[in-house]
């Protein structure tokens, strides 16, 4: 059975029907959606808040390649286009882990390379595994301390949204 962490964010369009079709999409293979936040843009690029989540799947037929083909056919799916580095965009879906594997290549790099940086990865993330961890230089690290080591300005910026992607 192959696991996937998929990070999902949105700040074009729908934000919301567009995280919305991911889950949509991964159907019963999404075995846990964290709750929609509102977080204010990643890398310095003047734009509108993103609506981010994460969603832990699970598919036996998929491997850490076929994850991320299926993340790119979700954001070709929502019309995603890759103009401007951390730029405005309709459907972001990054792997964020996998299986636990560690890989460098510059196609798929596992862990996501800036996941532990990130709160509005970590945070939606310890909402639905509390338990979560990264791989960092080989060794297994606590997300919730990865969380706490950041800025509180970041983690401050990641806003739980009353919005949701499955129904109640």
């Amino acid at each position: 059975m192959s696991r996937a962490v998929l990070s999902i964010g949105s700040n074009m369009g729908d934000p919301l029907a567009n995280l919305r079709s991911v889950v949509e999409a991964l159907g019963d293979r999404a075995i846990s959606v964290s709750s929609v936040y509102s977080t204010a843009p990643w890398g310095g690029v003047e734009q509108q808040d993103f609506l981010n989540a994460t969603v832990i799947a699970e598919d036996p037929d998929l491997d850490c390649w076929g994850w991320l083909a299926l993340g790119r056919e979700l954001e070709a799916a929502a019309d995603r286009v890759r103009e401007q580095r951390w730029g405005p965009r309709s459907l972001d879906v990054d792997v964020v882990d996998c299986d636990g594997v560690i890989s460098a290549d510059p196609e798929l790099t596992l862990p996501h390379p800036r996941a532990h940086e990130r709160a509005f990865v970590l945070v939606p993330w310890l909402e639905i595994d509390p338990a979560a961890e990264l791989k960092l230089g080989g060794d297994a690290v606590l997300a919730r301390d990865l969380l706490a080591g950041l800025d509180p300005a970041e983690r401050d910026g990641v806003r739980r949204t009353d919005l949701r992607l499955t129904p109640l």
